[in-house]
């Protein structure tokens, strides 16, 4: 059964619990959370009781400062491979709505490390020219920033999503097909939804 979905900054304070975990190998304190984020304990203390409840986060002990952990932790002691949903489709062309889908990958070799990774399925050839087409499927790292010249699936400011290259120039953004027969797309700002790390072909 599939998870609710997640608010942007509950997909951030999860990764980093993610993150946090795999480094230090204990959970962070609401303090160190809220420090990190630079709010108040009471706002996180919000976000980690929806985490909880929609079972991303499980508490192991109410009485201690550190009892928060990953709802996955006690699965990983079986063996298993990393499945990714796959969200749906992302334009390479004419930005699309990208709509949700059910598939999932085995994908547990190409993934970074303490990264939260999701798949979308290529539409159009505006990525050809870096080996990215029609059909294929990209894995992506949820982020919400990039740097130049990332390839990133970005949301633009009319709600379309798109996958280009990215450019943060003075005063606008950049996003940059790899395809010589089009043009770069300009504006002066767009949403960053993550960056992408693998693409997959089915020959």
């Amino acid at each position: 059964m599939s998870k609710a979905p997640l608010t942007k900054r509950q997909r951030e304070i999860l990764s980093f619990y993610q993150r946090y975990i795999q480094e230090e190998g204990i959970s962070p304190t609401l303090e160190e959370v809220a420090q990190n984020f630079e709010v108040n304990k009471v706002t996180i203390f919000g976000h980690v009781k929806e985490l909880e409840r929609k079972g991303y986060l499980v508490k192991a002990d109410s009485h201690v400062s550190r009892a928060m952990g990953l709802a996955e932790a006690d699965e990983e002691a079986r063996p298993r491979g990393l499945c990714v949903r796959i969200e749906g489709r992302v334009a390479a062309g004419s930005p699309i709505e990208a709509c949700p889908d059910m598939e999932e990958l085995d994908l547990a070799d190409l993934m970074p490390p303490g990264g939260e990774v999701f798949a979308l399925r290529v539409q159009g050839d505006s990525m050809i020219e870096d080996a990215i087409a029609d059909g294929d499927l990209v894995l992506v790292e949820r982020r919400s920033t990039a740097r130049n010249g990332e390839t990133v699936v970005a949301a633009t400011p009319d709600g379309e999503v798109t996958l280009k290259r990215f450019y943060k120039e003075k005063g606008q953004v950049r996003l940059q097909p790899a395809n010589a027969r089009l043009e770069p797309m300009y504006f002066p700002s767009v949403e960053i939804q993550g960056v992408v790390v693998s693409v997959i072909r089915r020959l």
